[in-house]
């Protein structure tokens, strides 16, 4: 996996980040991920799955500290060369791996944007939750965006190509992913999910869509140069943004969790 992010982490950017529909569906989390941290007294911040490190300069114009990870070493690289900020520590870390890799530490909560969890089979996510748990204080709060089973644009998609048999893909245990022409296991989760796997150790407080308008980033050529297209779309989804039961829809969704 780690090599599969290397190679990744030289095109991130140009691929998602910097396009119409990245920062719109960025913004869409840094809405739900605001009114969270606004009704709690957060000072700390661990986010895994850092990337690029956009979410923890965001972060760390908050005013938040943050120490951001990622298994990667190129994607760590690639965000130290960003800029500089005295609030934010970027540490190469395995999500599988963080209470070896943070012994004695707590953070106030834990953040993860964008599908990173998606990279955990079952096991591994339900370890992950008693991991986390271990890192954070009693009512701390996990953050997380992850992708669900049913993405309605994806369905549509994959039938107006004729593919049939990938209209449903997400509903199977393990899909092999291409990232940057690597394959890579990718699991999907609806919110139930998450809850059963989390259930022992955290109580889901919020789920918000993210991107149940706006379509998944392969997509961008359908609303890149049309600022009609997109408005109307960005109309759309900021009017279904509370709506909880549409999450398992959407391309993405954020779910915030609180340790019991």
């Amino acid at each position: 996996m780690k090599a599969t992010f290397d190679i990744a982490a030289s095109t991130y950017d140009v691929t998602f980040t910097n396009t119409v529909i990245g920062k719109l569906q960025r913004s869409y989390v840094y809405g739900h991920l605001s009114n969270c941290l606004n009704n709690q007294s957060v000072r700390s911040v661990l986010e895994i799955n850092c990337g690029t490190g956009e979410d923890a300069f965001w972060l760390a114009g908050q005013g938040y500290r943050v120490t951001a990870t990622d298994i990667s070493e190129k994607m760590i690289q690639v965000a130290q060369q960003k800029k500089q900020a005295e609030n934010i520590t970027f540490r190469q870390a395995d999500i599988n791996a963080l209470p070896a890799v943070f012994p004695s530490s707590q953070f106030d909560c834990i953040f993860s944007d964008f599908g990173g969890l998606n990279c955990l089979s079952p096991g591994e996510l339900k370890n992950f939750f008693a991991n986390a748990a271990s890192l954070l204080p009693r009512n701390g709060s996990l953050f997380l965006v992850i992708m669900p089973k049913n993405t309605l644009w994806e369905q549509g998609y994959f039938l107006l190509k004729g593919q049939s048999g990938n209209v449903f893909r997400r509903k199977q245990e393990k899909v092999l992913a291409n990232v940057d022409g690597e394959k890579i296991a990718t699991y999907y989760y609806n919110p139930n999910d998450i809850k059963k796997l989390s259930e022992e150790h955290f109580t889901i407080t919020t789920v918000k869509p993210v991107g149940l308008f706006v379509p998944p980033s392969y997509l961008e050529t359908f609303i890149s140069g049309k600022p009609k297209t997109t408005a109307l779309l960005n109309y759309l989804e900021n009017k279904a943004k509370n709506l909880s039961f549409t999450a398992r829809y959407a391309d993405h969704y954020f779910i915030a969790l609180q340790k019991r």
